[in-house]
């Protein structure tokens, strides 16, 4: 995360697109193979690290418990 890029948002290492970008990407029905075509520099591996990041940002917000 670099506060100068995407206001600090994560990114993929070595390209401006968030990981939130992606994930939503997915969310909304693109498949893994329509992310790769319409943004080639991406890799599966890359994708594979975004849904990684989305599951420990998860697993974090159940381990911290409820909102207060």
């Amino acid at each position: 995360m670099d506060p100068n890029i995407l206001v600090g948002k994560p990114i993929i290492n070595g390209t401006r697109i968030s990981i939130e970008f992606v994930v939503d990407l997915l969310a909304r029905g693109w498949s893994q193979e329509q992310v790769l075509c319409e943004f080639n520099h991406l890799t599966l591996e890359d994708l594979n690290v975004c849904l990684a990041y989305a599951n420990d940002v998860l697993k974090a917000m159940r381990e911290a418990g409820p909102p207060r």
